[in-house]
């Protein structure tokens, strides 16, 4: 493969993250939430109710950071913190309905709209751009936070894997 070709091949990759990411900030947007409180509900939809220091490291943020995003959706009403029935040292987050119902309409909507991506294209197509993203994936975990191209913009939870 040709220098050429990769580099359009990254070009598009970059082209559709961005077109990607203007998608979800506007949509994220409307319902008052940033991507990093959005990221916080579907790790609390994943796990259930959790203390803020576990989700601090599920999402790879400081417990500092971490107190101020859970305040940002207790305010809002998406989650509550109570204490924890077990540590009276630590508090526990757990989605409101208000919170449960949000992240139940992304959900609908991701599935809505990777249909609206996908259904044309050929099964074996499908397939072979899955596995494409699943090397690209590995390459950058491989290639970890200290990747002069990647230092600062991986997730802890991918540049961990």
């Amino acid at each position: 493969m040709t220098d050429a070709t990769m580099g359009g091949a990254l070009d598009r990759l970059l082209a559709v993250v961005v077109v990607l990411g203007r998608d979800a900030q506007h949509r994220l947007a409307e319902i008052g939430l940033s991507d990093a409180r959005a990221g916080l509900l579907w790790e609390l939809a994943r796990s259930g109710p959790t203390t803020q220091r576990r989700l601090a490291d599920l999402i790879g943020v400081s417990p500092r950071n971490i107190t101020g995003l859970v305040d940002g959706l207790v305010g809002t009403g998406f989650v509550t913190r109570e204490p924890h029935p077990d540590d009276r040292r630590a508090a526990l987050v757990t989605l409101t309905a208000h919170g449960t119902a949000v992240v139940v309409t992304l959900a609908e909507e991701q599935r809505v709209f990777a249909r609206q991506l996908f259904d044309g294209l050929p099964a074996a197509s499908l397939r072979s751009f899955v596995d494409g993203l699943d090397h690209v994936l590995g390459v950058i975990a491989e290639l970890g936070a200290d990747s002069p191209h990647l230092a600062g913009l991986l997730p802890a939870r991918l540049s961990a894997t």
